[in-house]
């Protein structure tokens, strides 16, 4: 969704309705997880995609008729043991999509939320799916107010509530209520789709391979800042547009900024005078993941030096060094898809094996 909003925004702003196709359930293994989106606007111009192919037929079909009827449809994709092509997913998998027409009227707040995406503002979106409430009414959930309405006010203060601790997650899915927002009721079916702001990927050592792992990562969509105490060689100019590049002592920068959760370490200066304070600081911080370049002598060497500190065998044992998963890399490019390989697996808990030799599902439950 986050891709096609710029789109999407025009659209209503030109007050051109479109029908708009989001994916709000999925089962077993499926080309898209929740939150991808399928937009059908003006002239039958298509942006987005629910299913990588399988279904987009019949969901264009689908968002064409919602927007003639003004009606919002539920509808399920998914594979049949007696014929695998009938309904549309050969992957083995279902997918539950949600189209509902987009208009000013019929979502006032649309334009609001669109621009908060752009302004990487946190913003939830809480849309009605199933139940005795409107299908398609949606409730937009800032951290400081809210907009829309899902049919009642006790549906709106339960659901607001639920929103906002989503957003701090990031996490989108389904949640289950009464008519009213009762917590012990579940006729009503929302999908809570949290816009939080992109996580973060720090970058430290502004050499070559940094400037390859920058590209990678802003093609990932981190928002990515590099590092370097040398004036020399933390320009801008050496770097993709659009990432952020600070001269300090990186660990004088880290310990004054903000990790969570989501956030990606990668630490690429190789001297000790640098990676040493700054992994001290970096494993006693939340992230996701926190990895160091370096020869198996440079690793070892940083090891014993790591463990002179105070830091616990847990902490030490979140580092990935040396970093990269082995895929016989030699260019900073090369180097930087096995950095990001690296990231994707430990993310989705992936083996880093080829999957020919992998059996199961081919993509794993999504992880909160």
């Amino acid at each position: 969704m986050r891709e096609i909003l710029p789109e999407l925004g025009r659209w209503y702003a030109a007050r051109e309705p479109f029908g708009l196709a989001t994916v709000v359930g999925v089962s077993r293994s499926t080309p898209r997880d929740p939150g991808a989106a399928m937009a059908v606007g003006p002239d039958d111009e298509v942006v987005g995609s629910v299913s990588g192919g399988c279904v987009e037929g019949a969901v264009f079909e689908l968002a064409r008729e919602v927007v003639a009827s003004g009606e919002s449809r539920l509808e399920t994709f998914g594979y049949s043991d007696e014929d695998a092509f009938a309904v549309g997913l050969t992957c083995g998998g279902e997918i539950t999509v949600l189209v509902r027409p987009v208009t000013p009227e019929a979502d006032p707040t649309f334009g609001a939320v669109a621009r908060s995406v752009a302004a990487r503002e946190p913003v939830t979106v809480a849309t009605v799916i199933d139940g005795p409430a409107p299908r398609g009414a949606t409730l937009a959930v800032w951290p400081d107010t809210v907009g829309g309405t899902l049919g009642t006010t006790g549906l709106d203060v339960a659901v607001t509530a639920d929103a906002r601790g989503e957003l701090a997650l990031g996490a989108t899915g389904l949640r289950h209520y009464g008519p009213r927002g009762e917590r012990r009721e579940d006729s009503v079916t929302v999908f809570l789709h949290s816009f939080a702001p992109p996580p973060r990927m720090l970058v430290f050592g502004a050499i070559d391979y940094a400037a390859a792992v920058a590209r990678i990562g802003d093609f990932l969509g981190y928002r990515v800042t590099v590092c370097d105490a040398r004036p020399v060689f933390a320009t801008p100019k050496r770097f993709p547009a659009g990432v952020e590049v600070v001269v300090d002592w990186p660990h004088r920068y880290l310990a004054g900024t903000d990790t969570d959760e989501r956030t990606v370490i990668c630490v690429l200066t190789h001297d000790p005078k640098f990676d040493v304070p700054l992994l001290e600081e970096a494993l006693r911080r939340p992230a996701a993941y926190i990895g160091a370049m370096g020869s198996r002598r440079t690793h070892d060497d940083r090891m014993r030096r790591l463990l002179e500190s105070d830091l616990g065998e847990g902490e030490l044992a979140r580092l990935r060094s040396p970093i990269g998963l082995d895929l016989g890399a030699r260019t900073p490019e090369e180097v930087a898809v096995s950095v990001a390989a690296e990231i994707v697996a430990l993310r989705w808990s992936g083996t880093g094996m080829p999957l020919t030799g992998v059996a199961g599902a081919i993509h794993r439950a999504q992880s909160r």
